[in-house]
């Protein structure tokens, strides 16, 4: 029974062995990775200050442009109310012009029969000015 034990002792002994070699290979793969992991973060470190500033430049030239947006604005709601003023005195006018024609329609309404007798009139004085002008041209002759 002491040979078992033994034999037991030594079979644990060469298993504890191998499980150890198998472990310090699964760590020395496991450093590996964590080297080419810590390099692989030291680049992206790297490359997120670039990004930061770069993101910062970008953020101050937005800003830029944004002001400058807004004071080109302002100055294009001047000339809106400019033109929206411009458009109601144009309103203004036409309906002056409107307020004039409608009263000239109505003096003409009111003052057709004057005017019908005066083109009358007109026409009977030309016709006595023609008459005259023909009676002066035979006496003449």
């Amino acid at each position: 029974m002491i040979n078992i034990l033994y034999f037991s002792a030594a079979l644990i002994a060469i298993a504890f062995f191998i499980l150890v070699i198998y472990l310090a290979k699964t760590l020395n793969s496991l450093q590996a990775t964590l080297t080419k992991v810590a390099s692989t973060v030291e680049g992206i470190e790297g490359q997120l200050k670039g990004i930061t500033s770069e993101t910062t430049e970008l953020l101050h030239k937005t800003n830029q442009l944004a002001e400058d947006v807004q004071a080109k604005s302002e100055k294009l709601n001047t000339v809106v109310h400019a033109i929206q003023d411009v458009g109601t005195s144009v309103h203004q006018f036409n309906n002056s012009i409107k307020k004039v024609s409608t009263s000239v329609s109505a003096t003409m309404e009111q003052n057709q029969d004057k005017i019908s007798q005066v083109v009358n009139w007109s026409g009977a004085i030309v016709q006595i000015w023609e008459k005259l002008k023909n009676k002066k041209a035979r006496q003449i002759q």
